[in-house]
């Protein structure tokens, strides 16, 4: 069974990362919900719409779930020739920075949608 990568499907940035995610993940890894569909709010109710709004969100099938920052080296584990990069994520000074550039690039995620020339909500099809 695969992990749930919850995402903000109206976020240009968001919906780039998670193509990316998708083209580059190992078969079965992940699957993809959108903060603001019905079937996360089904599913995983313990996470409100608020929380997913501020952080991509990682939830296992064992129940375990991981946020932001903390999600992306288990992320990393899911793909294809990008698995070395969990390691690195960990080490410090990468693991003591990485906290405030994930808040600075999702309080600014708007902004770095135009750096990405997405174009807003239609852009991000998959699970909508």
């Amino acid at each position: 069974m695969s992990a749930a990568l919850i995402y903000d499907g109206d976020c240009p940035l968001c919906c780039a990362a998670r193509d990316w995610v998708a083209r580059n993940a190992l078969e079965g890894a992940f699957e993809f919900v959108p903060c603001q569909s019905e079937a996360r709010a089904e599913r995983f109710p313990t996470i409100p719409e608020e929380r997913c709004m501020e952080a991509m969100q990682l939830v296992y099938p064992d129940g375990r779930q991981f946020s932001g920052d903390e999600a992306l080296p288990h992320i990393c584990r899911g793909l294809r020739r990008w698995r070395w990069l969990s390691r690195v994520l960990a080490f410090p000074p990468i693991s003591l920075i990485s906290p405030y550039v994930y808040r600075l690039v999702a309080r600014n995620r708007q902004a770095f949608s135009i750096l990405i020339a997405r174009k807003a909500p239609d852009s991000c099809p998959l699970d909508r």
